[in-house]
């Protein structure tokens, strides 16, 4: 069965999907077999393993997406009169984007996918349900979350085994941990038959200000707080890189994105073994 991780920070801007790519491509490198599901209505994940303009046809042509998960159902279209029952592995892309011999599977996500938030009742548990008919195909299982507490959250929490805090080394970088911690707390203590655990604060896109007053100061402040909580700081920071960006438009892992200096790649190698280590996958010491 699959080891589910949601990648989650209530604050925006930390390279949450970024990571979230990177690591399922990495963790394929890996020899695991990785889903990818975008649970974020930015849908920027999707974007970036299919590439623009895949994305953009899977769209025109009313392809289903994480939404039907939530809505228990495929709307009506010009090829299909007649709204017709969610089925999981019509939603899954395999392997799709330019590397197709390393790239996750996909849940694709939609701008639509925020219309759920209006009418949140009895819709927490459907993506644990949905993945649970596909989790014995997978090792690994990563849930990019958007950046705020909402029903989605919940449904991120309710599919997942292990929580995975991407923070930015800078002013403010503490801020959504309060947040967090309280969010999860809270669902523990409802659904205590479950267990869910943060696997890890990863220090993400550091860089030469990180070793500046300020990002000393974001570092401790960020430590402060988790060893108050107990969380795990893993040892490797993902380091700040245009290449990332450069990947994303690429849709192609850090490894095979054009001119990404080999330094790079082979530290977000190191951070990969670290993680997977962590949630139970590696095979070796931590």
């Amino acid at each position: 069965m699959a080891v589910t991780v949601s990648f989650v920070n209530m604050k925006g801007g930390v390279g949450k999907t970024t990571l979230a790519m990177q690591a399922a491509y990495s963790a394929g490198m890996f020899g695991k077999k990785v889903l990818a599901v975008d649970i974020d209505p930015q849908a920027n994940l999707s974007q970036a393993l299919m590439r623009p303009e895949p994305y953009v046809r899977h769209l025109r042509e009313q392809k289903p997406t994480v939404v039907q998960i939530f809505e228990q159902y495929a709307p009506p279209t010009a090829a299909e009169p007649s709204p017709r029952p969610m089925d999981v592995d019509s939603i899954i892309l395999r392997r799709p984007g330019a590397w197709p011999n390393t790239a996750p599977d996909l849940i694709p996500s939609r701008l639509e996918l925020a219309r759920t938030l209006k009418n949140p009742t009895g819709k927490e548990r459907k993506l644990a349900k949905a993945l649970a008919k596909v989790s014995d195909r997978y090792d690994l299982i990563i849930i990019d979350c958007p950046p705020t507490e909402s029903i989605l959250t919940d449904a991120a929490y309710f599919a997942s085994r292990f929580v995975l805090v991407p923070v930015k080394p800078e002013f403010m970088a503490a801020i959504g941990l309060p947040l967090l911690a309280r969010s999860l707390s809270e669902f523990k203590l409802e659904n205590d038959d479950q267990s869910i655990d943060i696997c890890g604060i990863v220090f993400n896109h550091s860089s030469s200000y990180s070793a500046g007053p300020e990002g000393r100061r974001s570092i401790q402040d960020v430590t402060r707080i988790a060893t108050d909580q107990r969380w795990r700081i893993f040892t490797n920071q993902v380091q700040y890189s245009a290449s990332y960006a450069k990947s994303a438009r690429e849709g192609a892992p850090i490894i095979r994105t054009s001119h990404a200096r080999r330094g790079v790649a082979g530290a977000f190698q190191v951070f990969t073994f670290e993680f997977l280590n962590a949630i139970g996958l590696g095979t070796g010491p931590t």
